[in-house]
């Protein structure tokens, strides 16, 4: 590209990166996105876990630079970095879930890795690189010469070299790379490391760039299934068959070899344990950097799988031609939604009657109790003439036991054990002290129960005429019985 002042005026104005440099609160949307995603390596967060994080991270710059210099809520800042007039953040909602999600984009990331590489290094090593220089040179001029015997001769070289360095070991003449030479290639690996990752960010881009196009292709669509699907599966391809999509596929497959995970895993813990490189402080997450790259290359291949998904879904509508005046207001629907999507509506435009339903399982409502029928017996009853106070017939109270038994089971049916105040504080004494003396009776009778001499509970109830009486007994502990 070439750099002339239209293409950095045009770029200046446009591209996301450049306005993350030039905005005013570019040093908190670098730092933050750097610490969150860059440095863990975490391809999508939700979107409470990320607003938690910046309001954390607002609390500790105002404490340091005054509560107005960044007034702004969390959820301000998030939503003004995902729109599109910056770019900074892509805002989707992944497959299964209503809580939107945030992940960076190729543009942000190419920001902070210039932004890195902007801060003095204490060690440049230019070795590594030279020698990776000349490997790639190599490479090419091998694998690009077609004559036969140029290889076997080139071969026959390398083995010659093979064997001459074979001979000197044995000799005892056993060459080790210093210090310099292990730090120097050390950050070589590094470095290709970071730029793997975030090459993967712009690969998923593009297949996502796509899927976007696919998608408006479908709703806009008004010829017939086989040239829609001629002309996307013919952009499919040449995205599949481009120099990008090659070398991606040639990745993958060397990377799912699972004899190279190994080996990869192998060689990381032997160079991570050699006393140069540790003197280094690598961070310990390279020891997993090759799941890292696997973890990243899911990502873009769920993009390409729900690609296919989309036209498999499209080949089994098969209502299409029977509702063609149904699919024609949709369409239309489809177009105005398309053609205003980046005019949004000011204000609230859509009201909600609830958030949430709500739900109410058949289990949760109480099952039948048949009521209690007294038994009456048919005898003659001898009229008398005593003189009694009836008074005591009307203030009879009766404790139903099997009720407070049942009040117990019911609270240790989630709970391996609970005390007695616990219980009696979840089903109030409505009989005062005979209700209390009828618990206690049960407590002794119950499977399982234990006392806490060391401990007291006070238990209180009111009495008809609204007296608030207390006792203070031992602590009594009843457990679930098995």
């Amino acid at each position: 590209m070439a750099l002339d002042y239209t293409t950095l005026d045009l770029l200046r104005q446009n591209h996301p990166a450049w306005r993350l440099l030039c905005a005013q609160r570019a040093p908190l949307v670098a730092s933050f996105l750097h610490r969150i995603f860059i440095a863990p390596n975490v391809r999508s967060v939700s979107q409470a876990d990320l607003a938690e994080a910046l309001e954390d991270e607002l609390f500790a710059l105002r404490e340091q630079l005054g509560p107005e210099t960044l007034p702004g809520s969390p959820q301000k800042y998030l939503n003004d970095w995902a729109e599109n007039d910056k770019g900074w953040l892509r805002k989707f909602y992944p497959a299964g879930t209503d809580e939107p999600h945030f992940d960076l984009t190729p543009s942000t990331e190419k920001a902070l890795a210039w932004l890195e590489s902007l801060t003095e290094r204490a060690f440049v090593g230019t070795e590594s690189r030279l020698l990776t220089l000349f490997e790639l040179l190599r490479q090419m001029k091998e694998g690009s010469q077609s004559d036969p015997r140029i290889r076997v001769a080139e071969l026959q070289k390398r083995r010659d070299e093979i064997d001459s360095e074979i001979e000197q070991i044995l000799g005892g003449d056993i060459p080790v790379l210093d210090d310099t030479a292990l730090k120097d290639r050390f950050q070589q690996f590094l470095q290709l490391a970071r730029e793997l990752l975030t090459d993967f960010r712009e690969v998923e881009q593009n297949f996502r760039t796509l899927d976007r196009r696919v998608r408006e292709r479908i709703a806009l669509w008004e010829g017939t299934k086989g040239a829609l699907l001629q002309e996307i599966m013919g952009e499919r391809d040449a995205i599949a068959d481009s120099d990008q999509g090659k070398s991606f596929r040639a990745f993958w497959d060397f990377l799912m070899s699972q004899s190279r995970q190994e080996e990869l895993t192998l060689l990381l813990d032997l160079v991570l344990d050699l006393p140069s490189i540790v003197e280094m402080r690598p961070e310990p997450r390279l020891r997993r950097v090759h799941y890292d790259w696997l973890e990243a290359g899911e990502h873009t291949q769920r993009m390409v799988a729900r690609l296919s998904e989309q036209l498999r879904r499209f080949l089994d509508d098969q209502a299409w031609l029977e509702n063609r005046r149904i699919m024609d207001i949709l369409r239309g629907v489809e177009t105005h939604a398309l053609a205003l999507r980046e005019d949004f509506p000011a204000g609230g435009f859509m009201p909600l009657a609830a958030t949430s339903v709500s739900i109410e399982l058949p289990l949760e409502r109480p099952l039948y109790r048949p009521s209690i029928k007294a038994l009456i017996t048919d005898i003659a009853l001898d009229e008398g003439n005593a003189e009694i106070d009836t008074a005591a017939l009307y203030a009879q109270v009766v404790v139903d036991k099997a009720e407070l038994a049942r009040n117990i089971s019911q609270e240790l049916q989630d709970r391996s054990q609970i005390t007695l105040g616990e219980v009696i504080s979840r089903h109030p004494l409505r009989n005062g002290l005979a209700e209390l003396l009828a618990y206690m009776q049960l407590a002794g009778e119950w499977p399982q129960t234990t006392v806490d001499e060391k401990e007291q509970e006070k238990i209180s109830w009111q009495t008809d005429t609204g007296t608030i009486r207390q006792a203070t007994l031992l602590r009594i502990i009843l457990m679930r019985n098995g």
